[in-house]
């Protein structure tokens, strides 16, 4: 056996470019192919720039990752067609890959090392019996691939035998239901034909049935034609005698209206002797009009209008009718007296009191414009109030001095009222509906007015 040559040995090159020229390239495996291509990729950046063949610098280049499966066409048409290319190749793979590189250079294959691996140096490497190695990893790829087709073919078999069990149980339950399906289907059949039967017998007795009707239709319709005719006659002496009380009725409402005609003759001479004797009067007394109200004498002697430095508080519990309130403010010449935190405490205590404030006389100045009515709101003066809008037209807001309380105030606009006007006073406070009322005044409770500002 000759000595083991080195890769980079001039000998050893010069040997190798003299087998390239007289014996053929083996058929390499694909596995040993791909595995020949990524080794010299590996490798061809690390060889100096004047080795690399001028068609693979551009290779160099490209990214580790890239190098192989871009240029790999390239590095293996070079690694056929220049022997020295590719022992300058083979001699940094078979450093990089070590013990195995040298035994695969000494013409050795270690048993344990993978074929491919050992198939791909020896092509590179080129040892004495390179050949040998090739051929054997290319049995031994083949026998695996063999393997791998043999147990890819027992479990595709095992696959269709278990599918084959499982369509014919699929396929015993199947027959079973359709079984039963047809036992049910033979019952139902005899159950229609059961009801056919039935429902022939049930159409015979139906036609006799229609027979015995049209009949008895044919003589109703002989009956229905002489009660129409003696209707119509009936009809028609109805008709003359609606006539006859329709020429009474007209009669009738002539003499009502005569009789209402001069009933309001005599009303209109009452209300005229009523007003002509109420101007008379008016002139004996040389009453003349007043630019003040009851109240304003009130709020003159035991109130404080807006702008007095103290101001508010109130309560508030029961409820009312909204439409008695609206009865109430259609009598002439009304007046309607709010305890005005009793009302605000119960429907905005959520709001300051100033807002409360604001938004009651606001919602009043409404119903003033809307009833033309005398309008008056109190507060309690225990507190002092600042920036307070002006009064609405038709609204008097009032505050009860230091030391008084608004409920008495409203008293005492209730007791300054001539007897027969009508005066309505909101609140909710017992205290105040029972005083009020023993003066002839109407007591509403907080919620009547809520609702009816919510109504407007």
């Amino acid at each position: 056996m000759s000595e083991p040559s080195f890769p980079g040995d001039p000998s050893m090159e010069e040997a190798s470019v003299q087998d390239a020229e007289f014996v053929p390239e083996p058929v390499l495996p694909e596995p040993v192919r791909q595995r020949i291509t990524a080794l010299a990729a590996a490798a061809l950046p690390g060889l100096p720039g004047d080795e690399i063949p001028v068609a693979l610098r551009r290779v160099a280049r490209f990214a580790p990752n890239r190098r192989a499966r871009l240029g790999g066409r390239e590095i293996a048409a070079q690694l056929t067609s220049d022997p020295l290319f590719r022992q300058r190749i083979s001699g940094r793979v078979v450093t990089d890959a070590g013990d195995l590189g040298a035994a695969v250079s000494s013409g050795m294959a270690p048993a344990a090392a993978d074929p491919v691996e050992v198939a791909a140096l020896a092509y590179l490497a080129r040892p004495d019996g390179w050949r040998d190695l090739i051929e054997g990893a290319g049995d031994a790829v083949r026998a695996e691939a063999d393997s791998a087709a043999v147990a890819s073919q027992i479990r595709e078999a095992e696959q269709r035998a278990v599918r084959a069990e499982h369509d014919r149980t699929v396929a015993k339950v199947e027959a079973d239901k359709l079984r039963d399906e047809l036992a049910r289907v033979r019952e139902e059949l005899g159950q229609l034909r059961e009801e056919s039967r039935t429902t022939s017998r049930a159409l015979r007795e139906a036609q006799a049935a229609q027979k015995r009707a049209s009949d008895l239709l044919a003589t109703e319709k002989g009956r229905a034609s002489r009660i129409a005719a003696d209707h119509d006659a009936e009809v028609r002496r109805l008709k003359t005698r609606l006539a006859e009380a329709e020429a009474q009725a007209a009669t009738g409402k002539q003499s009502a209206k005569d009789a209402r005609a001069a009933d309001d003759a005599r009303l209109w001479l009452l209300i005229e002797t009523i007003g002509q004797a109420a101007s008379g009067l008016r002139r004996e007394l040389a009453l003349g009009p007043s630019d003040k109200m009851p109240a304003d004498f009130v709020a003159d002697a035991v109130a404080d209008r807006p702008g007095s430095p103290e101001r508010s508080r109130a309560r508030a519990q029961d409820t009312d009718d909204p439409g008695r309130l609206d009865q109430l403010l259609a009598l002439p010449r009304a007046h309607l007296v709010v305890d005005g935190y009793n009302v605000t405490k119960r429907g905005f205590a959520e709001m300051s009191l100033e807002q409360q404030r604001k938004r009651l006389i606001t919602g009043l100045g409404g119903i003033a414009a809307q009833t033309g009515d005398e309008i008056t709101v109190v507060f309690d003066g225990a507190e002092r109030v600042h920036g307070l809008p002006p009064a609405p037209r038709g609204v008097r807001v009032l505050f009860s001095r230091k030391g008084d309380t608004a409920d008495e105030l409203i008293r005492q606009l209730v007791r300054a009222e001539p007897a027969g006007r009508p005066i309505v006073v909101i609140s909710s406070d017992r205290e105040v509906a029972d005083g009020v009322r023993r003066h002839g005044a109407y007591p509403m409770g907080a919620d009547s007015l809520l609702r009816r500002l919510a109504r407007s």
